[in-house]
C-alpha cells in the first residue's frame, strides 16, 4: 500500500468486478459529469451515523440494515420506495418495543444498483453473452445490445438516487415517521395478511398507541420530537470504483474525504482482498464502512484487513458483516470474534444471514429457506454471548412487495409457491411477514439480553 492516498490511488491496484465497458472515452467523460454534480449526502449526516454506530458498539443501539438485493431503475417509484421505508419502520417498531433501545435505519437503497458476479459471462440456449451487473452498468434483458456495459447508465443512477433520496428525506421529516400514527406505515396489501405475525403487529401498535396517550397525559400535552420524525440513512455497496470515486468529496471543514454518493458504504466478499483496489479506495474515506466477512477469511486475515481499514481504532468507523451461512457459523465465527477481542479492535458485529443461506431448487431457481436464516441469526446472538461480545445489528435482503422469492416463515411457502410472485432479477428476498418475523426474532433475542 502506498502513504498517499487520493480518490483514484485505486486505480494503482487489481480492481476486481469491474465492467468491461466497449468505450473508455465514453467512461470518463461520463466520470467528468459526475464529479461535477452535487453530492447526494452531507458530510455531516455521514458523522451523525458514524456516533450512532458509535454508540452501537457500546450496546446502546440496534443496526437495522435492509432493503433490495438490487435497486432498479424501473423501481424508482413512489409506493415502491414508500413501502421499503414503512416496512424498516414497522420492523424498527417491533425491536424498538421490545429492547428499550435505539434504532438505527439503514436502507439498503437509492445506489444498490450495481451487483457483483461469479463470471464474466452468461450462457443460455447456447448463446453466450455479459452477465447482468445490474442497472447501472447493463440491462437485464437477454440481448446483445442490452447487455453492453453503458457508461451512461451511472448518470442515470445518481439521478434515480437523489431522487429516491429527496423523496425518503420528504417522507422522514414530513411527519410520515410520526409514531402517533403508525398506520401511514401500512403497505397496500396488509389488510389482506391474517396470520399471527400480522396480528402480533396490529397488537403492539394498540399497546403503542395506549402507551404515548398516557405519557402525554402525565405530560400534559407535550410531546417528543423524536416521536413525530425518525433518521434514516442510505447504503450501498460502492462496487463500481469509478462512480465512487468521482462522488468522492473533501469536507468543506478539511478534515478529509467523504463518499457523499451515500451514508454508508459497503466492501463486499468478492472485493476484499488486502492487495485490491476496493480496499485502498475505502481507506480514505471518511464514512462509516461495512465489510462483508465469509467463511473464507481467517482470523488473521481478518485483523489484516481491519487495521488497514481502521488503523486509529476509531469508535463508529468499522462494521463486520459476517455472512457465513447456516452450516458455518459455529465452525467459523468465534475464532474471528475471539481474535478481535484479544486485539481490542473496536468494530460493529452485524449479521448478514441471507448470503450465506442462498439455494436452487431443481429448477434452477435461486432462493432462501427461512428456518436456515433464523437459524443463523439466533446462533449468531448465541455464539457472540458466549465469546464475551454482543450482536449489535442485521443485514437483512427485504422487500415491501408480497413476494413468494423466499421458503417457509409463518405462511408456509414450499418451492411450488415460489412461481407465483417471483419478482427478484437477482437473490432472493424476505416478503413483509417474513420480515416481521424477524423482527419480532430479533426484539425476543434482545429482550433475553436485557433480562438480569
Amino acid at each position: 500500500m502506498t502513504a498517499a492516498w487520493t480518490p483514484e490511488s485505486w486505480k494503482q491496484y487489481p480492481a476486481a468486478q469491474q465492467p468491461n465497458y466497449p468505450e473508455l472515452g465514453e467512461l470518463d467523460r461520463t466520470v467528468d459529469q459526475l464529479r461535477r454534480l452535487p453530492p447526494l449526502v452531507t458530510s455531516w449526516e455521514i458523522d451523525h451515523l458514524k456516533d450512532s454506530i458509535a454508540a452501537a458498539q457500546r450496546g446502546e443501539a440496534w443496526f437495522l440494515q435492509g432493503g433490495d438485493c438490487a435497486e432498479t431503475f424501473d423501481g424508482c417509484q413512489t409506493e415502491s420506495i414508500a413501502s421499503k421505508l414503512k416496512l424498516l419502520l414497522q420492523m424498527s417498531l417491533v425491536i424498538v418495543f421490545a429492547s428499550r433501545k435505539r434504532i438505527i435505519r439503514v436502507g439498503r437503497i437509492a445506489g444498490q444498483y450495481a451487483k457483483p458476479r461469479s463470471s464474466d459471462v452468461e450462457t443460455i440456449h447456447g448463446v453466450t453473452l455479459p452477465c447482468y451487473r445490474g442497472d447501472i452498468v447493463n440491462g437485464f434483458d437477454f440481448t446483445q445490445e442490452s447487455r453492453i456495459p453503458d457508461p451512461r447508465r451511472l448518470l442515470r443512477g445518481y439521478d434515480r438516487s437523489a431522487a429516491t433520496l429527496n423523496f425518503i428525506r420528504a417522507l422522514s421529516e414530513g411527519g410520515f415517521a410520526d409514531l402517533h400514527h403508525p398506520e401511514n406505515w401500512n403497505l397496500l396489501f396488509v389488510n389482506e395478511v391474517k396470520g399471527e405475525v400480522a396480528k402480533r403487529y396490529r397488537d403492539l401498535v394498540r399497546s403503542l398507541g395506549d402507551a404515548l396517550k398516557f405519557m402525554e397525559t402525565i405530560l400534559e400535552g407535550s410531546t417528543v420530537n423524536e416521536l413525530r420524525r425518525v433518521d434514516f440513512f442510505t447504503s450501498h455497496e460502492a462496487l463500481l470504483l469509478p462512480y465512487e470515486s468521482a462522488l468522492t468529496r473533501p469536507s468543506i471543514r478539511g478534515i478529509g474525504h467523504y463518499n457523499m454518493g451515500t451514508h454508508f458504504p459497503w466492501i463486499g466478499e468478492r472485493t476484499r482482498s488486502l492487495s485490491g483496489a476496493h480496499v485502498e479506495y475505502f481507506r480514505g474515506i471518511r464514512n462509516p464502512i461495512g465489510v462483508k466477512i465469509g467463511a473464507k477469511v481467517s482470523p488473521e486475515e481478518l485483523i489484516e484487513l481491519i487495521d488497514r481499514l481502521n488503523p486509529e481504532n476509531e469508535a463508529g468507523r468499522l462494521t463486520l458483516i459476517h455472512r457465513l451461512g447456516r452450516q458455518h457459523v459455529e465452525a467459523r465465527l468465534p475464532g474471528m470474534i475471539e481474535a478481535v477481542r484479544r486485539k481490542e479492535r473496536r468494530v460493529l458485529w452485524v449479521c448478514d444471514p441471507m448470503h450465506g443461506n442462498t439455494v436452487s431448487t431443481a429448477h434452477g431457481r435461486k432462493t432462501r429457506r427461512f428456518d436456515d436464516v433464523v437459524d443463523e441469526l439466533r446462533l449468531s446472538f448465541a455464539i457472540h454471548h458466549a465469546c464475551g461480545s454482543h450482536l449489535g445489528g442485521a443485514h437483512l435482503e427485504l422487500t415491501g412487495d408480497n413476494v413468494t422469492e423466499c421458503v417457509g416463515g409463518s405462511r408456509g411457502l414450499t418451492e411450488s409457491d415460489l412461481e407465483s410472485a417471483y419478482q427478484t432479477q437477482v437473490d432472493p428476498r424476505l416478503n413483509y411477514e417474513q420480515a416481521l418475523e424477524m423482527a419480532f426474532e430479533i426484539a425476543g433475542k434482545l429482550t433475553e439480553s436485557r433480562a438480569p
